[in-house]
């Protein structure tokens, strides 16, 4: 070990050196946890997804198991910090930005759907940004599904659900049968709040968000950030990817991605590089000098 850096929901999280392939974080479930067996399930089950996918844009799987009754996972060490941590400080994206962003998780999750999973806990916090290189690294498997199971044991009982609730997709609200399509629906909403720092929906408590991410339309792209201007090509991309209807949606994360770096060229704010104005780069120079 070399050192404890941070801490998960059920585990705690190490710099530590792998003895073949270096430098990794090191994660350990938790003392606690380790005689549950649904936390030791999901563990596990972390590893097992994540060791299924390779791409250049997912946080590889070096090894995991159980040793002295501790289960442990050994990860890729990604350069950077999540996603969400960045843009809270620089506030809204350049377009262009997020169109190279969306496109790298894109294919990030084209990879994963090509393994037969399906990830399904898509959101800023999930995502290790490297502002030197521009580049960003999907991660956490844990409540991912394996696309290959039968349909029975994918449904989810209505009114329970997996994953961040600003980011999950309509049908895994209602008990309906998720696939692939539901991460095209929060790689959307990720795009959305990358362009707008805010997300399609609001509600004063969960239950009023619950409900209106099942009987109302998302918030138009360009009502979302009134200061900044979006091209009608990328906001259609954006809000289709956001449909309720599954497959109303783009017909897969490869395509979305695509049309979402295709729509940003034409963005009259591509170039920019923060949010709108004098203030996005003001925030910019300030996030590059912190």
């Amino acid at each position: 070990m070399l050192e404890r850096v941070g801490e998960g929901g059920t585990a705690d999280v190490y710099r530590a050196r792998h003895p073949e392939r270096g430098l990794c974080a090191f994660k350990v479930l938790r003392p606690g946890l380790r005689g549950d067996p649904t936390a030791v399930k999901r563990f596990l089950r972390e590893a097992g997804y994540g060791a299924r996918v390779r791409h250049a844009s997912v946080v590889r799987t070096y090894d995991y198991g159980e040793a002295d009754g501790q289960q442990y996972l050994a990860l890729e060490w990604a350069e950077g910090e999540p996603l969400a941590d960045f843009v809270h400080r620089s506030g809204p994206l350049a377009p262009t930005l997020v169109g190279k962003l969306v496109q790298q998780l894109a294919d990030a999750l084209s990879a994963a759907h090509g393994a037969g999973i399906i990830h399904r806990d898509l959101k800023p916090e999930n995502v290790m940004y490297d502002r030197a290189s521009e580049t960003a690294k999907l991660l956490d498997f844990g409540i991912a599904r394996d696309a290959q199971l039968p349909p029975e044991e994918r449904l989810t009982r209505t009114g329970f659900f997996v994953g961040t609730l600003q980011y999950v997709a309509p049908e895994a609200l209602s008990g309906e049968l998720v696939d692939e399509r539901a991460d095209i629906y929060s790689l959307a909403t990720i795009a959305y709040y990358l362009l707008t720092g805010r997300h399609p929906f609001s509600g004063r408590t969960q239950r009023e968000l619950f409900q209106r991410l099942l009987t109302e339309p998302p918030l138009p792209l360009s009502r979302a950030a009134p200061r900044r201007s979006f091209a009608p090509a990328l906001e259609g991309v954006v809000m289709r990817g956001l449909a309720r209807d599954p497959a109303a949606r783009q017909p897969t994360v490869a395509a979305f991605g695509t049309e979402v770096a295709a729509g940003v060229t034409t963005s009259p704010e591509a170039g920019r590089p923060g949010g709108p104005g004098l203030l996005g780069t003001f925030r910019r120079i300030v996030s590059d000098r912190g």
